[in-house]
């Protein structure tokens, strides 16, 4: 492995690399050297049989994906990145050591609790999930143990230290959430109920015949919930088949030549906030809702505070990612750290 820092090992910690050797050193007339060190962080070592048990899972799902001839690159890759993932633990570990952090087994264990009831799963069954992956309770504890430390840690050290401003929200908002009418651009809302069924193309004529009247039903039923005020965007993701009804039948703003004749037909005479006549495409029922056609003019998709704290939230967890990765830069270019 090629070292990560250039300056001389310290001789304390030199002395502590040599004392491990010898500790770990086979007996007297073993055959083999059953352990080394791999890693120094600081004042600690991190040795081969650490290394190796905490990749265990990872490693024996490498070796059964595999192919033979790539096997063994891509094993010292993922030892790499496991040896990268316990240097930041021991970083973490003495960070928190430094600032008088721990982590009791009462927390240990009211996490593990929290975690089972939030998966809904049993004690027995999440253990059976774990034997069947290789991982002990003892080892799981350990890695929930690291995380509620370095839950701690981030607390403390960067969340703290993360700020949004309204400005940043604002931006945020005009940028996701509203779009501006350009040119003869008509910004539309679609609800489509589909007749055709995917699972059964070849359908025969009455079956077809059937699912088209069925369709036009439940279209002219939903056309006059829309038309009697109902929100549109609510009813598309209520009853829409089409793409757009996740995003309650936002299809955004299209030119008149953009549009299919169709659907040119349909929208063109509309006023803004118009819901149009139904509409006979080749799958199905279609009508749209105008939101707005003026050229330059702002279309607001969501009003802004029933989202403003979902928009809060989203730029503090980008901001908290961010400062998390500096802290943690910070904290490898503040230590002395070895891979042997």
């Amino acid at each position: 492995m090629k070292p990560v820092a250039h300056s001389p090992m310290p001789a304390a910690i030199a002395f502590l690399v040599l004392l491990c050797a010898v500790a770990l050193a086979p007996l007297k007339g073993t055959a083999e050297l059953v352990d080394r060190v791999v890693a120094v962080v600081n004042d600690d070592v991190i040795t081969l049989s650490e290394l190796e048990k905490e990749g265990e899972p990872l490693y024996r799902d490498i070796s059964a994906k595999t192919p033979s001839a790539s096997l063994a690159d891509t094993l010292q890759d993922a030892r790499e990145h496991v040896l990268d993932r316990l240097i930041e633990k021991r970083l973490v570990a003495q960070r928190a050591k430094a600032a008088n952090l721990s982590v009791s087994d009462a927390e240990v264990d009211a996490a593990f609790e929290q975690m089972l009831a939030q998966n809904k799963v049993s004690r027995e069954g999440f253990l059976a999930r774990l034997k069947n992956e290789g991982v002990t309770e003892t080892v799981y504890k350990a890695d929930l143990r690291d995380q509620i430390l370095q839950g701690k840690l981030v607390n403390t050290d960067v969340r703290s230290k993360v700020v949004v401003t309204e400005e940043e929200i604002l931006d945020y908002y005009d940028t996701h959430y509203t779009s501006k009418v350009s040119g003869e651009g008509y910004y539309l809302l679609q609800i489509g109920i589909s007749w055709t069924d995917p699972k059964n193309p070849d359908a025969p004529e009455e079956v077809v015949r059937v699912n088209k009247l069925e369709a036009r039903e439940q279209a002219e039923k939903v056309l006059a919930m829309a038309r009697d005020g109902q929100d549109f965007k609510d009813l598309a993701r209520k009853y829409s088949s089409m793409p757009s009804a996740g995003d309650g039948g936002d299809i955004g703003v299209f030119q008149l030549d953009e549009m299919a004749p169709y659907m040119r037909d349909a929208v063109q005479s509309l006023k803004p906030g118009e819901v149009s006549d139904l509409i006979d495409t080749p799958e199905g029922y279609q009508f749209f809702k105008l939101i707005n056609s003026q050229d330059g003019t702002i279309v607001v998709k969501t009003p802004l505070e029933e989202v403003k704290e979902q928009i809060r939230n989203t730029l503090y967890e980008e901001r908290l990612k961010e400062a998390y990765g500096t802290w943690l830069e910070n904290l490898k270019d503040q230590a002395y750290i070895q891979k042997l």
